[in-house]
């Protein structure tokens, strides 16, 4: 996940119109979730209070209003405002296209001596690619900052056709202050193969980077990435982008979905927490509404959807306190006692496999949340500070692709392409060079989990909308059976500094830092099936 707490991403705070009169007021735009059934109920509150209901999602429960102040009554489940960033661009929706089967050419990537995280879960040339690389009828979804499409390592697997984006960046917040920077796109509208921010590529690249004698290789490189970008170029993600992401991948024939993120700007959504303003609690039960009914019509329609755990370093099962939310606009964040009943989105959702992060060691990451209830399986992540290995600095992290142009906004590259960090690593060849970066974190676990359930849907998928589909609750037991039990540390605890200590609970079989196990790419190719 994004941001020093996952990859993460911001929605604009509730505001309320202050004028004295009615001809002084000023209307804003509102997703407005109501009751199951409450839509008309709803519409007229709208319309009662002056405003005007501009559109009606009857399948996710919620209606886009414009009005003077925050819509409220027995049929209204939630308000947030929803400010032009949240606009997505409709799409008419494509056949995606349908590639044969490639057989691996099983040898290694020229990079592969880096990537102990593949062969921590058995993704090599002497492992599961000699059994299965995946499908190009396998369609991933990846909800986060986009995908460099046109990356060599990236490009045969990208799903140009059915990629899309959700978002228009915005240059300044609602303060004035620099956001997503200067457009480089007319209308502030990146294409669908663009990321400038880095992460989504990184992501898509772990997931399926194909066996082409460049770079890496990615954990299902036989099968297709489809981009749906969600997040702006600063990293922030939108509700409703995020919810049409769903909906998109769920009506497209989408298999899998990688979600590394949570949806801001909470961190924790509390839907009654005394430390907030009522309008502050409405908005965080509209995303906990919003979310919830995303997903379960995502999963109700073949979607599998894998989530970070996230990187707050915090017991999930027992949160104490929250001192960073709202986390937009620059300056909102304020300290607050939260306990369980807070939620973060989408980690805590039912129909979410939810992953955890190890460093190579195996041990989990000291960023890593955990959680004996929200924990379903742990992957590599990364983890610079993991003690229990010979690797050195950057290389205890996750290697995958990186684009140049954010490479080179970031200073991580001259003028001639060179890198200037040791976290960035170049590849050329035939006159072509390719950029791959070392990150950490949960996000950089969860697309190991995503690619196996890939190579599961290659395996145990029947023909359908898209190309293969796979019942998510099969996939599930399938991606569970897929797994090596990791139970917790003899001490019950792991000790990270004199004022870090993480306490696991439960079994050998199923605990909060590892859920079911650390999974294994080299079981879900020879696995019978259930």
């Amino acid at each position: 996940m994004r941001k020093a707490v996952f990859a993460g991403l911001a929605l604009t705070l509730l505001t309320t119109a202050c004028a004295a009169s009615q001809e002084t007021a000023v209307s804003h735009d509102y997703l407005v979730f109501y009751t199951p059934g409450q839509g008309g109920a709803a519409t007229g509150v709208v319309e009662a209070t002056g405003g005007d209901v501009l559109s009606d999602d009857a399948e996710l429960g919620y209606l886009v209003a414009r009005a003077a102040r925050i819509p409220s009554g027995p049929s209204i489940v939630g308000v947030m405002s929803d400010k032009p960033i949240g606009e997505i661009a409709r799409a008419k929706p494509v056949a995606a296209p349908v590639a044969a089967p490639r057989r691996a050419a099983v040898k290694n990537e020229p990079l592969a001596g880096r990537q102990w995280d593949m062969r921590m879960i058995g993704a090599t040339a002497s492992g599961s690619y000699k059994k299965q690389i995946g499908n190009h009828k396998v369609l991933v979804g990846v909800i986060d900052t986009g995908i460099d499409g046109k990356h060599p390592d990236i490009a045969p697997n990208f799903n140009r056709k059915l990629s899309r984006n959700f978002v228009t960046d915005r240059p300044k917040d609602s303060k004035g202050k620099n956001f997503d920077g200067p457009c480089e796109f007319k209308g502030c509208k990146d294409p669908a193969d663009h990321d400038d921010d880095g992460h989504g590529t990184h992501v898509a690249s772990t997931i399926a980077s194909p066996l082409n004698g460049i770079g890496i290789g990615g954990v299902a490189p036989g099968v297709s990435l489809v981009n749906l970008r969600a997040g702006t170029d600063s990293g922030y993600f939108f509700l409703k982008p995020t919810m049409d992401a769903l909906k998109y991948a769920a009506d497209n024939g989408i298999d899998v979905v990688n979600m590394s993120f949570y949806v801001d700007p909470w961190n924790f959504n509390c839907p009654a927490n005394p430390a907030d303003t009522p309008a502050q609690q409405s908005e965080q039960k509209a995303i906990i509404a919003g979310m919830t009914r995303a997903v379960a019509y995502a999963r109700a329609r073949g979607v599998t959807l894998i989530s970070a755990i996230g990187n707050g370093s915090t017991d999930l099962g027992d949160p104490t306190q929250d001192t960073g939310s709202p986390d937009y606009p620059s300056g909102a964040a304020k300290s607050r006692k939260i306990d369980n009943t807070c939620l973060n989105i989408p980690a805590e959702l039912p129909g979410v496999i939810t992953v955890t992060s190890v460093g190579p060691s195996k041990r989990k990451a000291v960023y890593s949340d955990y959680g004996a209830e929200q924990a379903d399986v742990a992957a590599p992540g990364g983890d610079a500070l993991d003690t229990g290995t010979s690797l050195k600095g950057a290389a205890r992290e996750i290697l995958a692709a990186a684009p140049r142009n954010a490479l080179r906004a970031a200073t991580s590259i001259d003028a001639k392409g060179q890198p200037l960090t040791s976290s960035v690593v170049r590849e050329c060849k035939n006159g072509t060079c390719s950029y791959y970066q070392y990150l950490e974190g949960t996000s950089m676990a969860a697309p190991h989990v995503s690619g196996v359930a890939a190579l599961l849907v290659a395996r145990f998928g029947k023909p359908g909308k898209g190309g293969l589909q796979l019942d998510p609750a099969r996939l599930e037991s399938l991606l569970y059976a897929s797994t090596y039990d990791r139970g917790c540390p003899a001490s019950g605890n792991y000790r990270y500094s004199a004022d870090t200590t993480h306490a696991c609970v439960g079994s050998t079989s199923r605990n909060g830092f590892y859920g079911n196990g650390i999974i294994s790419a080299q079981k879900a190719v020879t696995i019978a099936g259930t």
